[in-house]
């Protein structure tokens, strides 16, 4: 087993230096920029300066590697640069948890030479921090905290050297004000162990009444006084940012009755921009203030980019903060930050796996416990395992990428033959277990089908005995699928069209993650020595001009 995590450690540690940053030829500075500023499946953003350099933590849940780490010169765009989990054998527990669960909400901080990243590991150990000296790596292993539970943990440096871990929960539950309520707490704790020192200390229990669900703290000195933020009413209709003010770090916290600072609640169900909220703040070189913050977009009705990164301008006013103030709500087009414009050349469409290391937009679903794939010299090679995208808590034979564009094709040529039934490989869009399509190729055929709740659909089939197919899929701004293939790329057969894309959107799926498409080979429940080769995978979005206003 050692073995194996050291073959897929050298994997990873080497991708993370496959995707460095690289600007794009100068042009004209545009006055505006548009949210959101990074788009797919990337919640819970956490952002921290250092010098003239932003960085920027999600989420990433089940998905391994874990906690994907930004760079941006401008806080508008932005450059994947590495993970801050990315060693399989310092996480083992993430190979082994149920889909929603993993790696939640982190925060990113820098403090003395060090970055810091502390998040939870919901039902895979709890909370732990990792530090590096240069944010694309190599992070630490990670430090336990010791003796908590809860989400969403802050880190808070204060001006005597004292470190405050701060966490979610009630600390005496026969003090909870009302039924369901959360709340924040704090407590100093030695970063050298992961030891929490001294007494936890109640900080509030949310702002408004019955509130739900107040989690994802942070804590900043601002002007002499102690701010903390917090999210509010759960990751959905309800969600907001509410601030609270104090003298000391321990408070007590008074609130902003102006509260909350952020919402698009009142906007109505069919907000295009709604569920803001889960925000950090940021103050630029020249002084400016900005939050970063997550949100979904709506296309149709339906929520099918998952919760993604947006970015609006705060302004401090009587020593509070007011978020995008005179408009008071996130804008898909607003007035960009006084930064230096720095645009990212767009990296190719194309792979064709010529690296012996994956491209660092590809992502396993759960922790790979054994090398079940190798890439390089023109070839993704996948092996056929018992597990399926069906099965819960599995590693699947799975390398997938997130889908960031409501209009986008995808497409592959597989190298790939089979005389058993139970074997197939090709073309996956997936969510989670329940809530995913496959377009494959089997002995005899090619099938398209899907799972909406549980429930599977047979789309289209197809006779088919080459070895070598493109298969290609299709999604449209009218949230319908299509479904092609054929040998050769520029003339391809439609198998399926018209098909409902709404199986991966959160109004169908739930949960906390997002989409991806990708590719995917499986025995379906036997052992096999039989191998999928990709030679090539593409991910384009397609006609973005204009993309939002017609898709709403």
């Amino acid at each position: 087993m050692k073995q194996i995590f050291s073959t897929i450690s050298f994997i990873f540690c080497c991708a993370l230096f496959t995707n460095t940053p690289v600007f794009a030829q100068a042009k004209a500075a545009p006055n505006t920029f548009t949210n959101p500023v990074i788009s797919g499946f990337y919640p819970d953003p956490s952002i921290t300066r250092v010098g003239e350099d932003y960085y920027l933590a999600t989420s990433s849940f089940e998905w391994f590697p874990a906690v994907p780490i930004f760079h941006s010169k401008d806080l508008v765009n932005w450059q994947k640069i590495s993970y801050a989990v990315s060693e399989p054998s310092y996480l083992p527990e993430l190979a082994d948890i149920d889909p929603n669960r993993g790696i939640y909400a982190p925060t990113l901080r820098y403090h003395d030479g060090l970055f810091y990243l502390i998040t939870t590991c919901v039902r895979c150990g709890d909370n732990f921090y990792v530090t590096a000296e240069d944010p694309r790596g190599p992070w630490s292993k990670p430090i336990w905290v010791q003796g908590d539970r809860g989400i969403d943990p802050d880190l808070f440096w204060d001006d005597d050297g004292k470190v405050y871990y701060t966490g979610t929960g009630i600390l005496d539950k026969s003090q909870a004000p009302w039924k369901n309520a959360n709340g924040i707490w704090t407590q100093e704790i030695d970063l050298k162990t992961g030891k929490l020192l001294g007494k936890k200390t109640q900080l509030t229990f949310g702002h408004a009444a019955q509130a739900h669900y107040t989690e994802g703290p942070h804590i900043y000195k601002i002007d002499g006084k102690y701010l903390l933020m917090v999210a509010e009413g759960g990751t959905g209709s309800s969600h907001a940012v509410s601030v609270f003010r104090a003298d000391k770090v321990t408070g007590p916290y008074e609130p902003f009755q102006n509260n909350p600072v952020m919402t698009h609640r009142n906007m109505g169900w069919g907000a295009f921009i709604h569920t803001t909220g889960h925000a950090d703040l940021v103050q630029t070189q020249n002084g400016d203030w900005w939050a970063v913050m997550l949100a979904k977009r709506n296309f149709k009705g339906k929520t099918m980019l998952a919760r993604e990164t947006y970015l609006t301008p705060v302004q401090f006013q009587k020593g509070w903060p007011i978020f995008n103030p005179g408009k008071a709500r996130v804008l898909e087009i607003d007035k960009r930050p006084k930064l230096p414009w720095s645009p990212l050349a767009q990296p190719q469409a194309r792979d064709e796996f010529k690296s012996s290391q994956l491209n660092m937009e590809f992502n396993f679903l759960r922790i790979p416990t054994e090398a079940w794939y190798k890439t390089g010299n023109g070839k993704l090679a996948l092996d056929l395992r018992p597990e399926t995208g069906r099965d819960n808590k599995a590693n699947p034979s799975m390398v997938v990428r997130r889908i960031k564009d409501l209009a986008y094709q995808a497409q592959t040529k597989l190298d790939f033959s089979t005389n058993k039934g139970n074997e197939k490989a090709g073309l996956v869009i997936y969510r989670n277990k329940d809530n995913w399509y496959e377009f494959v190729k089997t002995s005899d055929s090619l099938d398209v089908r899907f799972w909406r709740k549980g429930k599977l659909t047979q789309v289209a089939s197809t006779a088919f005995k080459a070895k070598q197919v493109v298969l290609k899929v299709e999604s449209n701004s009218d949230l319908k699928l299509t479904f092609s293939y054929g040998q050769d790329e520029h003339n391809l057969s439609v198998l399926a069209d018209e098909v409902n894309a709404d199986a991966t959107s959160d109004n169908i799926a739930l949960g906390f993650n997002g989409p991806y498409v990708g590719m995917y080979a499986t025995s379906s429940g036997s052992q096999s020595n039989n191998q999928a080769k990709f030679d090539w995978f593409e991910y384009r979005a397609k006609d973005n001009v204009g993309q939002t206003m017609a898709a709403r």
